[in-house]
């Protein structure tokens, strides 16, 4: 594996906290910087898929296929804006069909291991939840970017994390790291938001990402026109937020 290629999972089992958002869009802003990216869609919903403007019912195969029949990743891979693995509404029975197999919770990790080379990184969506999938993209990564909006539900989302983290550790993959707790979806107009941004520093410190992903329409706009915010609308406060991200990230977690 060359020493540049970074693996990063974007976990939280809470859904909607932009955890796709931040993948295509990070892996975006990566891209504009001149280095190569692969996104892998390990979520059912297929949403950063469609992102691309992929339809995910025409796919001849996908990530189910990988995981389960151990299809080869680059008969899944297409290529748009960046690079993308695609899934389908198949993976949501991976897991059971995965169930029976030795070594499944590194099924992931061996299908990257032939396209490491080809990439400087690989950004994996995972799935609103702490099952089989997101295990394969933790056991499969060297860090983990979490994205939590700021509310307290998603923040208690957060602790979960942190226990299956650590089982993966002792179990899995001793090495996979947080890279960073993102706060997504901020509202600074709320007094909730500004304490849970509070809080979040003062239990995580330096972990928590100085950049602040603001809520706004057009993370809802881009993908319908099968794209970035970076490409979308380049100069917008969106697209600025995650190159900033990107700076953080490529800048070993200084922030």
């Amino acid at each position: 594996m060359p020493p540049n290629t970074k693996v990063i999972a974007l976990a939280n089992q809470k859904g909607g906290v932009a955890k796709t958002t931040t993948t295509l869009n990070l892996a975006a802003a990566f891209a504009e910087t001149g280095h190569r990216v692969l996104c892998v869609d390990m979520d059912p919903q297929s949403n950063l898929t469609m992102s691309q403007g992929i339809d995910p019912d025409s796919l001849a195969a996908s990530m189910y296929d990988v995981l389960v029949n151990r299809t080869p990743l680059e008969e899944v891979i297409v290529s748009r804006e960046v690079d993308v693995a695609c899934a389908s509404i198949d993976l949501a029975g991976a897991e059971i069909a995965m169930s029976t197999q030795i070594g499944r919770e590194r099924s992931l990790e061996r299908a990257l291991d032939p396209v490491r080379k080809t990439y400087d990184f690989v950004l994996i969506d995972t799935p609103p939840s702490l099952g089989l999938l997101t295990i394969n993209a933790l056991t499969a990564s060297h860090k983990v970017i979490v994205p939590v909006q700021c509310e307290y539900l998603s923040m208690r989302g957060l602790i979960q994390l942190q226990n299956t983290l650590s089982m993966v550790r002792e179990n899995l993959n001793p090495n996979v790291e947080i890279e960073g707790i993102l706060p997504t979806l901020v509202d600074t107009r709320t007094v909730h938001a500004k304490e849970a941004l509070e809080i979040l520093e003062e239990n995580f410190g330096d972990r928590v990402f100085a950049s602040r992903i603001r809520n706004t329409v057009r993370f809802a706009e881009a993908p319908v026109r099968g794209m970035s915010v970076l490409k979308y609308e380049p100069d917008g406060k969106a697209a600025f937020a995650y190159r900033e991200l990107a700076k953080e990230v490529l800048g070993n977690g200084k922030r």
